[in-house]
C-alpha cells in the first residue's frame, strides 16, 4: 500500500490493530454497546477470529498492550476500576500468540510485556520459543511498569527511581542478546539421524554474565529461531528513555496533537 501512485519513491504503510487482554481497553465504556463483544476477550475464539480477520483485512500486525498492576488511584480505590472494566480483569497477552499464529500465516504480533517483573533468561526463553512457533512473527514492547500498585503485587513498598528502571533495562537487553546472538551458532544443529548427532557441542556456547542486577552462567536452552532478537518497540519519552528507544528499538511510539509536534519530535529522535 503507497502513500501516492504519483511519487517515485512511495512509502509502505505498515497497518497494525491495537488491543488488549482485557475488557475495557482504551475506549472505557465500549463493551456496554449491542455490538460489544470484548466481554469474550477470556475466549480463545474471540482471539482467533480477530486474527483472521486482520490477516485478510491485510493488516501487518496484531500489536497487544498490557499493564502490570491496577489502576486504583483515582477516589482512592478500584470500585470504578472495577465497575467500569477498566484494563481489569486483564490476562497474560503472551498466551494468545501460538493460537492466532496458527490460524494466520503473514500476521506479526507484538507483545507488551514489563521487563521489571521478569527473570531475563524466563523471558528471553518464552519469546525464543514464540519466535520458533510464529515463524519469525513476533515482537516486543519492553517497558519499565509505571504503577506503585504492581510494585505491591510482588511485595515492594512502590516504584523504583525512573533512571534506575531504565539501567536496569540496560542490562536485561544485554544479557537477553547474549541469550538470543551468543549461545549457539547458526549451524549448531545437525539432525543428524545416521550418527546419531542432534547438536554440535563444539558450537554451543555457555554465557558468562556477572551485572549489577543479573547474574547468568550457562547455555541458553532454546536454539537459534528464525529472528533470534524479536522486533523490539519502545515508547521513551525522557531523555533517559529516548536514549534508550533510539539504542534498542525497531520501532518506536510517538503522539501529540499537531502535525509540527510530531516533527519536532521525529527530528529528536532521528538525531
Amino acid at each position: 500500500m503507497t502513500l501516492s501512485s504519483q511519487n517515485k519513491n512511495p512509502k509502505q504503510i505498515i497497518l497494525n490493530a491495537f488491543d488488549m487482554n482485557s475488557v475495557g481497553h482504551i475506549n472505557h465504556g465500549l463493551w456496554t454497546h449491542p455490538r460489544d463483544e470484548s466481554h469474550r476477550f477470556n475466549e480463545l475464539s474471540y482471539w482467533t477470529d480477530l486474527a483472521q480477520t486482520l490477516e485478510q483485512g491485510l493488516f501487518d500486525g496484531l500489536f497487544i498492550a498490557d499493564i502490570t498492576g491496577v489502576y486504583d488511584v483515582y477516589q482512592n480505590g478500584l470500585d470504578l476500576t472495577l465497575k467500569e472494566s477498566i484494563q481489569l480483569p486483564s490476562h497474560d497477552p503472551s498466551t494468545l500468540v501460538s493460537a492466532m499464529a496458527a490460524v494466520t500465516q503473514h500476521l506479526g504480533f507484538g507483545v507488551t510485556v514489563n521487563l521489571s517483573y521478569e527473570s531475563p533468561y524466563q523471558f528471553a526463553r518464552r519469546f525464543a520459543s514464540l519466535d520458533h512457533l510464529t515463524h519469525g512473527r513476533i515482537g516486543w514492547n519492553i517497558v519499565t511498569g509505571y504503577l506503585d500498585s504492581a510494585e505491591r503485587l510482588i511485595g515492594q513498598k512502590g516504584l523504583k527511581d525512573h533512571d534506575l528502571r531504565y539501567e536496569q533495562a540496560e542490562e536485561f537487553l544485554e544479557l537477553c542478546y547474549k541469550f538470543w546472538e551468543g549461545s549457539w551458532e547458526d549451524d549448531a544443529i545437525q539432525k543428524d539421524k545416521l550418527n546419531r548427532v542432534f547438536t554440535d557441542p563444539s558450537k554451543v556456547h555457555a554465557i558468562q554474565h556477572q551485572g549489577k542486577f543479573f547474574q547468568s552462567q550457562g547455555v541458553f536452552q532454546v536454539s537459534p529461531s528464525i529472528q533470534r532478537t524479536p522486533v523490539l518497540y519502545q515508547a521513551g519519552a525522557s531523555s533517559k528513555g529516548l536514549a534508550f528507544a533510539t539504542q534498542h528499538a525497531e520501532a518506536m511510539f510517538i503522539g501529540a496533537d499537531t502535525p509540527e509536534k510530531l516533527k519536532q519530535q521525529v527530528d529528536k529522535i532521528r538525531a
